[in-house]
Order: C-alpha cells, then structure tokens, then sequence
C-alpha cells in the first residue's frame, strides 16, 4: 500500500502502537513506583536512575507519565465517543426526517457550535463535578455539533440515492432503510473526523487538567504534571517541559495518522 511507503506515518503508527501498550501495560514500561518519592532524590534531573528526573517530592516523572497515559488516553477516547455517538444519532435523525424539525435541530446545533467547546466543557464540569469523565463527557459533548453537522449532510446525500428510492417503492419500511442503507453509507466521514477529533480531545482534556478540572492529586494525569511543574519551570524545567513535549508528539502523531486515513479512505 503506497501509505505504508511514508516514514512520517510509519513513524506516527509506531509511535500510536508503542503508546497504547504503555496505556493498557503501564507496569511493563515503569521503572518506579508512580506514587511514592525518594525525598532525598527530590528534584533531580534526568539520569540513568530517572530517565526523565524527579518532582518535588522525589517521585519519578518518567513512571509517572506512563501510568498517566491511560487517564489521559482514555479520557480523550471517551470525548470522542461521547461526540460520535451523540452527533451520530441526532445527526442520522435530523437528516432523514427533514423538514421542519430538520430546521429546528439544525438552528440549535449552530448555537451550541457557536460556543467555546473549551467554555461548554467547563459549564459541564461545573455542573457534574471534577474528574477526568466530567472532562470527557465535557469536551465530547462540545464535539457533538461538528459530528452532528457532519452525518447530517451524509444523511441528506445518501437519502437521494437511487438505491435508497428503489427500497422504497418496493415497500420497504423506514427502520431497514435507514439502518440498512443510509446509515452504513454515511458513517465512513464521521468515523474518519473522529481519528482528526481525537488530537483535539487530547489537548482539550489536557488543558482542562492543567487548569485543576480533571483528575485530582496523586493521579499522574499528564495536563496536570504540567500543570504541578509550572512552580518549578525556573530550577526544574523537565516537570513541565517533558510531559508537554509527550503531549505534542502523541497529538502530532494522532493527526497524522488520522489525516493519512482520511486521504486514502
């Protein structure tokens, strides 16, 4: 396949597939105990003992990235989710009704795009409590405009086809019909968004953790060693510094991948 020809997706794939296996086997990749410091190795920068140094309290930040890729990784999954199926449903139900209530659906759809996904995910938060599945319901229910836009319009292409015309003149009834033709056929473009919209949840959930929503002390969330590091960026940078730098190279792999997939779909 000529997509497997791309070192940057090569590398993107490998990348992806060596951090879920971080994600679902933590305790393979671990050097330390995430939870418990040495005080008197406090502070220490990268070495051969602490690959990626120590925090404040003598913890090792390398353990405790791995062991926080599955808060974050999950959380970030579920967003998505939440937007796929949410946007999906209403999306698949706006589209083949039509009509008014298309229109009325629609109208609301464009004012909860109108809002801030960053704001509607904190109103949301706010509402249900702190933790990393408030997050994820938070950001994917910002998300579900996008993907209710977007199955809505499949939805209306699909729905005119001669196909989908044909079963109903035959008599066929409407539940077959849209589950049996139009839903298959206008999924492929959502899913394809969800592989985009993935990079975006990870950062969205990310920020929302460095502002203290998410998953709460000791967990090693990654937004929130960013955010535990921003007291010590001028003496020990490498809190704050490392779990960003993982944070981008995840999301640039992510969007990479998922723009390759969308291109030869």
């Amino acid at each position: 396949m000529r997509i497997l020809r791309q070192p940057g997706i090569i590398v993107s794939a490998v990348i992806i597939l060596f951090t879920v296996a971080v994600m679902l086997w933590p305790a393979l990749f671990a050097t330390h105990d995430p939870y418990e410091g040495v005080a008197v190795d406090r502070l220490q920068g990268p070495n051969g003992t602490y690959l990626f140094g120590t925090d404040h309290l003598g913890r090792d930040l390398y353990s405790r990235v791995v062991y926080g890729a599955f808060l974050s990784l999950a959380s970030a999954g579920a967003a998505v989710l939440v937007g796929v199926v949410v946007g999906a449903i209403v999306g698949l139900f706006s589209g083949f009704v039509g009509g008014r209530v298309d229109f009325v659906i629609m109208r609301f759809v464009d004012v909860l795009i109108a809002v801030p996904s960053i704001l509607l995910a904190l109103i949301v938060v706010a509402s249900l409590g702190f933790g990393p599945w408030s997050v994820a319901f938070g950001v994917g229910l910002g998300a579900t405009g996008s993907f209710t836009r977007i199955m809505r319009s499949q939805v209306v292409r699909v729905r005119n086809e001669e196909y989908v015309e044909a079963a109903r003149t035959l008599g066929v009834r409407w539940p077959s019909i849209l589950f049996s033709h139009i839903l298959p056929n206008s999924a492929r473009p959502v899913i394809a968004y969800a592989a985009l919209e993935l990079g975006t949840a990870i950062l969205a959930v990310s920020a929302l953790s460095f502002l203290g929503f998410g998953a709460q002390p000791p967990e090693p969330e990654w937004g929130a060693l960013v955010s535990a590091g921003r007291d010590f960026v001028s003496t020990a940078w490498w809190l704050s510094v490392i779990p960003g730098f993982v944070i981008l190279v995840i999301v640039l792999a992510v969007n990479r991948l998922a723009r390759a997939i969308g291109e030869n779909k």
